[in-house]
């Protein structure tokens, strides 16, 4: 629940469809500003989630604040874990609009996150975030995340 003005405001969580992609788009356009990340072509962003809502290559949430609107969105792609000999789920994006934070709505969206990987017997949901952004680092922790000792590896290919 959110509070607004000291009166609790619900949010309501759902699965995005190809109806929703202008917001969701919107709000990944957001994320990506977040990070810094230069976007040469404005529409790419819709494409990208339309594609991957298409193929059910990712599961999008979308947060709705009443009287807000719709401020929150959470991506997650499902693969598997070696070491386990399971399934995991890795929240790759989580983002809240300016106009849903302090609202519940980043809250709202992970705890949906982890009900759902619940539900499909994953052994467990991995992220990522800055090192800076210590905001998200502490709703991670709040929620039972806890920072692994790996070094991550990333090489890009052009």
């Amino acid at each position: 629940m959110a509070a607004q003005g000291g009166v609790p405001v619900p949010v309501r969580v759902r699965v995005a469809v190809e109806a929703d992609l202008e917001v969701a788009a919107e709000l990944f356009r957001g994320y990506l500003e977040f990070y810094e990340v230069a976007v040469e072509d404005p529409g790419r962003p819709r494409e990208f989630l339309a594609e991957r809502i298409a193929k059910d290559e990712s599961l999008v949430l979308l947060a709705e604040v009443e009287g807000v609107g719709t401020v929150g969105f959470a991506q997650v792609y499902r693969t598997f874990s070696s070491l386990a000999m399971r399934p995991v789920w890795v929240l790759g994006d989580l983002f809240t609009a300016p106009s849903g934070r302090r609202t519940g709505a980043g809250r709202a969206l992970l705890r949906e996150v982890l009900e759902r990987a619940r539900e499909a017997g994953v052994a467990g949901v991995q992220l990522e975030t800055g090192f800076d952004n210590e905001v998200a680092q502490g709703l991670y922790e709040s929620e039972g995340f806890v920072r692994e000792g790996y070094y991550i590896y990333f090489r890009e290919l052009g």
